[in-house]
């Protein structure tokens, strides 16, 4: 592999546009990581060309995939929760060019893992473990069993997420068996879906019950970086406004969802407004912290 990062680095590291230049490589053979590659080329650039976005080469009996971003699109994945795989590329990569150190200094912000990043991701993940949860609820009342299973295996992953993040660690370097230590409750609870000798409904049943009730005493601490958004300002907020603000706007989330949870628990108040155009009959609905 030598041989290849030399080969690259030798062919960006004049390029004007670039930022930084890291290698990875695949642990294992086929491990998704790198999408079953053999290498990973991560170009940082100052330029957005849609045409290098992903590229696919080989370089002898090796495949390579260059993948080329802009800081922003690579900020927006370590916030946002999309490409779970980014930490691990950061983490695990030799970095091969780096001027002004960028990607050292991201990767050192990564690693130290501050508040600001961890209130973004236990919104999102408690986000998705609603959604995941709701939808295990909904499918074992239509009696998909089968769904239901599936879905409430998703929200004791999102909500094994949360446990890290809480804990000071980025859920995408860890594993499940990883979670006995961290916290031996939702472990179980793993274990208990996934290997208990009880029907299948009443597994279900039971991860489903516990959801519940994570549901109700994580609320509160999970959505502290909305609490703190919502309560900024006297005047209520759109949910278009809360979509696009600085700290919100990259995250993956179910926004209206968790805004209806959070009201009907009385976390949050919910306003109609009259619009100023359009539809006079159809009142915008707004939000804003509790006082």
């Amino acid at each position: 592999m030598e041989h290849i990062k030399a080969h690259f680095k030798t062919f960006f590291e004049h390029n004007e546009a670039l930022i930084s230049l890291a290698a990875i490589e695949n642990p294992v053979p086929y491990n998704p990581m790198i999408d079953g590659l053999d290498l990973l080329i991560l170009v940082v650039s100052t330029q957005n060309d849609p045409n290098r976005g992903i590229e696919l080469v080989r370089i002898g009996e090796d495949r390579v995939q260059i993948r080329t971003v802009t800081p922003a699109m690579l900020e927006q994945w370590t916030a946002g929760g999309e490409n779970r795989s980014i930490i691990q590329w950061l983490v695990r990569g030799e970095i091969l060019v780096d001027r002004d150190n960028y990607l050292f200094n991201l990767r050192e912000s990564l690693l130290s893992f501050p508040a600001s990043l961890r209130g973004q991701k236990e919104l999102v993940e408690f986000s998705h473990f609603i959604r995941s949860y709701l939808q295990a609820k909904q499918d074992l009342q239509d009696n998909n069993l089968l769904d239901a299973y599936s879905n409430v295996l998703t929200a004791l992953h999102h909500w094994a997420h949360i446990a890290f993040i809480e804990e000071g660690v980025h859920p995408e370097l860890t594993v499940w068996r990883q979670m006995r230590r961290f916290n031996p409750g939702i472990y179980k609870l793993y274990e208990e879906l996934t290997i208990s000798p009880e029907s299948l409904e009443k597994r279900v049943q039971l991860v489903l019950l516990a959801c519940e009730f994570s549901v109700m005493s994580k609320m509160k601490s999970s959505c502290g970086l909305l609490f703190s958004i919502l309560g900024s300002r006297e005047e209520p907020w759109s949910v278009m406004e809360l979509q696009t603000h600085p700290y919100l706007m990259d995250l993956h989330m179910d926004l209206s969802l968790l805004l209806q949870k959070l009201v009907m628990r009385g976390y949050i108040r919910e306003v109609a407004y009259m619009p100023l155009l359009g539809d006079t009959e159809a009142l915008e609905l707004r939000y804003h912290s509790v006082s």
